[in-house]
């Protein structure tokens, strides 16, 4: 075996002694003794958590599909029972857009009849028959501030789009409020009551309508929401874990502001 020859340079301080030479190296093996026991530590300490980490299992990763949104998904919205469009506005900012942008002339208006309700606006609605109107006043029934109330009903009424309007002879409305004149329909007593359940297809979305809807589409299981003592945030944790739907936020977006309770149907 050749044998290898280990030099190493000193460099020797010409205003120390002899001496002082060699306790300054003294001193400096010490301190390098110590950190080379500490990086001993260390390495131990690591190899530990590494087999500890390997013993854990491995956590799977969902992939989770981005999807499209739709000009509408900006707003409250939903599918009638016979696939008709409603928004509402989750602002009065919104109620604005969608008033100004989104209300056409063959479009019906729905309003709780409560301060402080989401505008709602069924596309083609002056065409959907008395049932389908009755989901949509729901729908505006549970995204006014009576569910944040905690009221079991309210009543709602409707308009067409040439009895809303932004104008009156002296000053302005605030935004968010509308000059609504004529012969209104009204929806009497209506249930402050949604459903939720996950929907088919290829999207597999949560799904949160009117329980009118519900009914018109023959479901036979689903969430049935309502008015309770529930905050809204473990209302969205719990049905995300009896639905098995992971998008907290998604869920929360969907719901009106105030408590709840949930019931399985």
């Amino acid at each position: 075996m050749q044998k290898l020859d280990v030099f190493m340079k000193i460099k020797i301080d010409y205003t120390r002694s002899a001496q002082g030479n060699a306790d300054q190296y003294f001193r400096l093996s010490k301190k390098l003794k110590k950190k080379s026991e500490g990086a001993v530590i260390a390495i131990a300490d690591l190899e530990q958590k590494r087999s500890a980490m390997a013993s854990k299992p491995v956590k799977e990763l969902k992939i989770r599909r981005l999807v499209e949104k739709k000009w509408y998904e900006k707003f409250n919205w939903f599918n009638t029972s016979n696939s008709m469009l409603a928004i509402g506005g989750r602002s009065a900012l919104q109620n604005e857009l969608i008033n100004s942008r989104y209300f056409e002339s063959n479009d019906l208006f729905f309003h709780a009849d409560v301060f402080g309700a989401s505008l709602v606006v069924l596309k083609d609605g002056t065409n959907a028959s008395r049932e389908v109107r009755e989901e949509a006043a729901q729908f505006a029934a549970c995204y006014s501030k009576a569910w944040e109330g905690g009221t079991a009903s309210v009543n709602v009424y409707s308009l067409k789009r040439d009895q809303v309007s932004k104008s009156k002879e002296k000053g302005s409305l605030g935004t968010g409020s509308f000059l609504m004149e004529g012969e209104r329909e009204w929806f009497k007593g209506v249930a402050l009551e949604l459903c939720a359940y996950m929907g088919k297809g290829s999207e597999q979305r949560l799904v949160v309508v009117p329980t009118s809807t519900c009914m018109a589409l023959g479901l036979k299981r689903y969430l049935l929401l309502k008015p309770g003592n529930l905050k809204k945030s473990d209302a969205a944790k719990a049905i995300a874990a009896k639905l098995k739907f992971d998008d907290i936020d998604y869920i929360m977006q969907h719901l009106p502001p105030g408590g709840f309770s949930i019931k399985e149907v």
